[in-house]
């Protein structure tokens, strides 16, 4: 099988163990690939949520499989917008 034929999971980014993005990716390996990118962290320390960023300097960010719950809440989120397929979903509200 080739690895474009692979279907694509939903996996979750945890920050201090709190579930606050899902995103799709082919292999867990790329997953975590992402999850340690200085720039997926740049991002969440940007973004805020109750006032507050979603990240900081140190934070502990760590990767795993979607539950039902944020596999259904990013496939609603993506289903409207196929274009931008892949693009992360927040599991929070952001201000």
């Amino acid at each position: 099988m080739m690895a474009e034929e692979l279907s694509l999971s939903v996996f979750t980014i945890e920050v201090d163990r709190k579930p606050v993005v899902a995103f799709a990716a082919r292999k867990y390996s790329e997953a975590e690939t992402l999850c340690a990118d200085q720039r997926i962290r740049d991002k969440l320390s940007s973004a805020r949520s109750g006032g507050k960023p979603l990240c900081d300097e140190l934070a502990t960010l760590s990767v795993r499989l979607a539950n039902p719950d944020e596999k259904n809440r990013y496939r609603e989120q993506t289903s409207a917008r196929s274009a931008d397929a892949g693009l992360p979903v927040y599991l929070v509200d952001l201000d």
